[in-house]
């Protein structure tokens, strides 16, 4: 084939692109959109022209005899008439549907031949569908109750296809859906359409064929022109090509409308007469068109209308689809082999690509404009989907992974076996975790997906971005685990704890605990973390930093001497006098001494948090549920993880009688003081201290802590790594930034949000030798390169922390075990007392602490549980701020 670059992008369209971007996507302007198979996106003149459009009609419901309503009617009409026009659809031989999407348009088609019966008066059908189907083609083998089958690939399709016909009288009786999408929504290939005539013509008029254009409209013309080839049904989402409206359309060849006729279920609109009473069952469907039979009740009428604009707008900015598939069709070209070329030194493949055989890039016959890929390290091992994802999205890059909504494609580019896809399941891999390598294959795959509005420069930004983290030039230190070495403990060591920090409230500020202050600790962690969360009043699901940064501007305080959690509000590091709500530290399990309405009223409901679903105590009242839902910003309460109760554990629950059960969350002080609140004296209720569970794990499965009950950081390893982000901020000809001013900004230990973290005192060196291994790795570590760095025994050790097995803290060797590495994600890039989202450090971590496929910072810990010890040296297990700190080495 010709070189597809002999045309320039520049006259595929009638104005430059850079011209139509600015004016048409002005928020690209610091953002690259490499998802154009999930929507792609609206110009800004489409809604314009919709707004005008909305503001100078009156459109009211189509099923009235008002100027307004014959008005909807008559767009209504043009525009579906418009429609099968854009896809060269006779409206003689074709009728369009309006349904809410793809699947949508796909449902409808199952449950009408559900209800059909053949000439041989059999009910149902059978069901043929190829691997590479969407999940919503996939789910009509459900309801096909004459049998279904998977073709595994195209040969079998011909195979089934060539047949001989002559079977049994049943066999011929028997109606039959063959459904395939014309382009892979994970890899782009695009398959025969030539099968749709084929099976008209060898199969017999009881075999139907459907097929899902979705993602091949996106981009490509579909011609329909002649009725001799084409699909008998064909479904498709206009927001994929348009980006807007969010509207879908089944197409339907009228010469097998005759099947709808079956349709039991009718709705508003599609009955000409219904007779309701009496005991009749009657009706009398409407004849005039199949869209008049199947359209159920109120047509999406402004949706509909929206779609006349998105018609003109797209027209006059890019000419014709033609011009869309060409221009996207050389960009995927030349992003694929600009990717393919990249090396790692040792001269090992960047990137693994999920292709087909036979599929060309560049040739809009076999390949839509979709790469599917995984990337490699240089030792040939695989890179987490979601870590790539993480850092393309702090950096400005939208892209997607998964499986991607294609569980026979994705398993088979994959070489997933069933028996892999069960035995992962059992593991605990969910659609959208964070499960990216299992048993050594991933588990899915990154998409990138280019439409109409994508750039050369998009290309440029998303290779840069490979190249600067996941390239490999022989010259980068990168971070290494750590051999396993057992050693000694120190004679005298100089760790301590710098910080002790508690999270009330998960995902918001924590509370720093005040140096000289005894601090309970308990097999749950520091008593009072992540005590409360904030969920969501429609999903029930715990809200995070990650979608809502401002939760670090939500501040709670522990105020031990008035019994009460007392939450602030700032919408800044300087803002003081914000809104305060109280809330009182007393439990009561028992709804019955809670007055109805007071701040202590909650409900039981079963909420998700970080995947886990939880029962939890809900607050009911609506002021506090109006406190965060105003300062956040969506729909939202304050709810408390349940008591955690044992036979050994002997709380009193009604230690706190002199807490005011109805007094209403206020900054004013309550007039009685209970002086058992204050720590390293809590009451059992207060204090959280736990009896000892049965096995480690078993008490944080009861709390709100969803890696481990502490997390330790060192601050050594926190000044290395800002000297790394100071090193990062020089010039480098592939650092892609899309901010400014707050890049390569050195981060406050605040953003790892871990309960401990430790220092050296410098001034009482190490007796002891440093681990073998630490040493031996010493130098890959230290990335500044500079060889006049005093000797690490006088100076800082960052990262030592890597080799610990455990470590005990104060003059009574309070012992914590280490559970692992704390893998990172973009949350740390929120600033914790401005709620900015930056790329630092998450950008730094990913060149200089990806361990293992992940990208690693900080310790997992816990109490160490000690057999025989009921409570599981929980009770009266004190830590303060200045306590030594003495590790121990693997």
């Amino acid at each position: 084939m010709a070189d597809p670059t002999a045309r320039p992008l520049a006259n595929m369209y009638p104005e430059a692109l850079d011209q139509l971007r600015d004016r048409e996507y002005p928020l690209l302007k610091d953002t690259t959109y490499l998802d154009h198979a999930g929507s792609t996106l609206y110009a800004k003149s489409l809604i314009e022209s919709y707004c005008h459009d909305l503001t100078s009609n009156i459109f009211g419901n189509p099923h009235s005899a008002s100027a307004s309503s014959q008005l909807t009617t008559g767009r209504v009409d043009d525009i579906r008439l418009r429609v099968l026009r854009f896809f060269n659809a006779d409206p003689d031989v074709y009728d369009l549907v309006f349904v809410a999407n793809t699947t949508a348009g796909i449902k409808l088609v199952a449950d009408t031949l559900r209800d059909y019966k053949s000439e041989g008066n059999q009910k149902g059908f059978w069901y043929g569908y190829h691997v590479d189907s969407h999940t919503s083609l996939v789910g009509v083998r459900e309801v096909a109750d004459q049998g279904h089958r998977c073709f595994e690939s195209d040969r079998e399709v011909q195979q089934w296809i060539d047949e001989d016909q002559c079977g049994s009288e049943d066999d011929n009786n028997t109606t039959r859906l063959f459904a395939y999408p014309a382009q892979s929504n994970m890899n782009g290939r695009r398959l025969p359409l030539q099968w749709c005539s084929q099976i008209r013509n060898s199969r017999g008029r009881n075999t139907f064929t459907l097929l899902d254009v979705a993602s091949f409209v996106t981009t490509t013309p579909l011609d329909l022109s002649d009725p001799l080839v084409s699909p008998d049904f064909a479904v498709l989402s206009f927001y994929k090509i348009f980006g807007f409206p969010d509207l879908g359309a089944l197409i339907v060849r009228k010469d097998v409308g005759h099947i709808f006729q079956h349709r039991r279920y009718f709705g508003g609109g599609t009955a000409d007469m219904v007779i309701a009473h009496g005991g009749a069952q009657w009706h009398a469907k409407k004849q005039a068109s199949i869209h008049d039979r199947l359209e159920d009740g109120t047509l999406p009428f402004h949706n509909i209308i929206a779609l006349d604009s998105a018609l003109n707008v797209h027209k006059r900015l890019y000419g014709s689809i033609e011009n869309v598939s060409a221009h996207t069709s050389l960009l995927t070209w030349q992003l694929f082999h600009r990717l393919s070329s990249l090396k790692h030194a040792n001269g090992s493949p960047v990137c693994h690509f999920y292709t087909s055989p036979g599929c060309l890039y560049g040739d809009t016959t076999t390949q839509g404009p979709i790469i599917a890929l995984n990337l490699l390290d240089s030792s040939g091992k695989w890179i987490g989907k979601s870590e790539v994802e993480k850092l393309a999205s702090i950096k400005g890059v939208h892209i997607r992974s998964g499986t991607l909504c294609n569980p026979g494609g994705a398993a088979s580019l994959l070489g997933l076996s069933n028996e892999d896809m069960e035995v992962n399941y059992r593991a605990g891999q969910r659609c959208g975790d964070e499960n990216d390598v299992m048993r050594g294959k991933p588990t899915g795959a990154l998409r990138l997906s280019l439409g109409a509005m994508s750039s050369s420069h998009d290309i440029d930004v998303f290779v840069s971005f490979v190249q600067e983290f996941y390239v490999d030039l022989g010259l980068r230190s990168t971070a290494v685990s750590p051999t396993s070495t057992q050693i000694d403990s120190p004679v005298d060591n100089r760790f301590y704890v710098e910080t002790l920090c508690v999270y009330p409230i998960k995902s918001c500020s924590g509370f720093k605990v005040p140096p000289g202050v005894a601090w309970q600790v308990n097999q749950k962690g520091l008593a009072w973390d992540r005590e409360w969360c904030i969920v969501h009043q429609g999903t029930g699901a715990a809200l995070s930093q990650k979608r809502y940064p401002r939760m670090a501007l939500i501040k709670p305080h522990m105020d031990f001497a008035n019994g009460v959690l007392r939450i602030t509000t700032a919408a800044s590091s300087s803002s003081t006098d914000g809104p305060s709500l109280d809330i009182p530290l007393s439990r009561h399990n028992d709804p019955q001494l809670v007055a109805a309405g007071s701040w202590q009223e909650f409900k039981r409901k079963s909420s998700r948090v970080c995947g886990d679903q939880l029962m939890m105590q809900v607050y009911s009242s609506r002021e506090v549920s109006a406190f965060f839902s105003d300062f956040l910003a969506v729909p939202c309460t304050l709810a408390r993880s349940p008591a955690y109760n044992n036979n050994n554990n002997n709380n009193n629950n009604n230690n706190n009688n002199s807490l005011r059960h109805g007094a209403k969350p206020t900054t004013t002080k309550s007039t009685s003081v209970n002086r058992d609140l204050m720590p390293g004296s809590f009451p059992a209720d207060f204090g959280q201290i736990l009896p000892s569970p049965p096995h480690k794990d078993s008490a944080q499965n009861q709390s709100l802590s969803n890696d481990s009950p502490i997390l330790l950081v060192s601050r050594s390893s926190v000044n290395r790594l800002n000297e790394q982000i100071k090193a990062n901020s020089k010039p480098s000809n592939t650092t892609i930034s899309t901010t400014t001013t707050t890049t390569n900004k050195a981060v406050a230990a605040d953003v790892f949000r871990a309960n401990i973290v430790v220092a050296e005192n410098l001034s009482s060196p190490l007796q002891q030798p440093l681990p073998p291994a630490y040493s031996e790795h010493s130098t890959l570590l230290n990335s500044s390169g500079d060889s006049s760095r005093p000797s690490i025994l006088n100076s800082e050790q960052p990262y030592i922390e890597d080799t610990w097995s455990s470590f005990t803290i104060g003059p009574a060797n309070i012992s914590f075990d280490i559970f692992g590495s704390c893998q990172r994600c973009q949350m740390v890039c929120v600033d914790q007392m401005t709620a900015e989202k930056r790329e630092e450090p998450f950008s730094t971590l990913a060149k200089t602490r990806r361990i293992g496929g992940r990208v690693l910072f900080g310790r997992h810990a816990g109490l160490s549980f000690l057999e025989g010890d009921d409570d599981g040296g929980g009770g009266g297990q004190v830590v303060r701020v200045g306590d030594a700190v003495v590790p121990s080495y693997e």
